[in-house]
């Protein structure tokens, strides 16, 4: 029979300077609507739960990135066809400059473990080779991310963006070239708008000080530049992969990811939403989810949810959690 298997983390930084409020709540409210309404197992040989909270230290539950990498490998590990694996992570998500020009925004998408400070983040190429790569092509992964620029995060090579008006429309990012960087230089050349001087804003780290102080402290071949932003360097032919995996994500690489509270509750605003969604209708495609998931938020957040895939797949087919 099919095994259903699942990953869940929530980090909210509890007692440090970037402490977030909703992480623990969604990681519970996941595995709420996995175990009672999509059918996995709450066996911890089925489901991983991490949280950053005092009764995990010390244990393999507690999110380090050392923990979170022999989790990713557990997860991506012993699948065979027609295994349906679920991985969801909310916490912040930060952004390391990519000098190889094959980022639309010009930076990789990272999260970030608990520890992060001292061992650094997880960027998007690693997430990529940790958790994709190793998937049986017929097991059937999908992933949620909510976290700040989180659109690329896993590198998934086909995204999809719904507008305003639910059209949902492919954003190729397959050797895109970077267009943040060519507004950029626009702006130093005078010919300045809005749209330009925030993108260039966002490329040069200024979001918000919080991203500007992230510091990547990996391996000896990360150099990091003037602006404190590590150069990470890699070859990318995820296109020619076709893993089986879809990934809902919270927002654009450019943008944040709102954490929220909402009927009393601290909660990221895509889990909520995509919960709500879900459950609204359990039987969507995987257009509709993305569709519905961003007018849920649409009068609220201005963060825009994309949906990734490591194939050119067709969204109309029902969703398979």
């Amino acid at each position: 029979m099919p095994r259903k298997k699942a990953l869940i983390i929530g980090i909210n930084y509890a007692g440090s300077n970037h402490e977030l409020n909703g992480c623990w709540n969604d990681a519970l409210n996941v595995r709420d609507f996995l175990v009672n309404e999509r059918g996995f197992s709450p066996d911890p040989s089925d489901m991983v739960v991490m949280t950053d909270e005092r009764k995990n230290q010390g244990t393999p539950f507690y999110p380090t990135t050392h923990n979170m990498m022999a989790a990713f490998q557990w997860l991506s590990s012993y699948n065979r066809p027609g295994d349906i694996v679920w991985l969801s992570y909310s916490g912040h998500g930060g952004q390391v400059r990519d000098p190889d020009g094959d980022r639309e925004s010009g930076f990789d998408d990272t999260i970030c473990p608990v520890d992060f400070e001292r061992s650094g983040q997880i960027n998007s190429d690693t997430l990529h080779r940790s958790i994709v790569s190793p998937m049986h092509p017929q097991a059937r992964l999908t992933i949620l991310f909510d976290c700040c620029h989180s659109g690329s995060a896993c590198e998934l090579p086909f995204v999809f963006r719904p507008d305003a008006q639910g059209n949902v429309n492919m954003v190729d990012t397959v050797k895109k070239g970077m267009g943040l960087v060519r507004a950029a230089q626009g702006l130093l050349e005078g010919g300045f708008s809005m749209n330009k001087i925030n993108d260039a804003k966002m490329l040069l780290g200024g979001a918000t000080d919080f991203f500007n102080s992230l510091r990547y402290k990996g391996g000896s071949s990360s150099k990091v530049d003037r602006d404190g932003l590590a150069e990470e360097k890699f070859e990318e032919h995820w296109e020619t992969e076709g893993k089986d995996v879809w990934m809902f994500s919270g927002c654009r690489d450019d943008q944040t990811s709102a954490d929220a509270t909402i009927a009393g509750n601290a909660t990221g605003a895509m889990s909520w939403a995509f919960l709500r969604t879900m459950r609204e209708d359990p039987n969507q495609s995987y257009a509709n989810v993305l569709q519905n998931t961003r007018k849920v938020l649409l009068n609220k957040y201005s963060q825009i949810p994309q949906l990734s895939c490591g194939g050119h797949y067709d969204l109309d087919q029902p969703i398979v959690v």
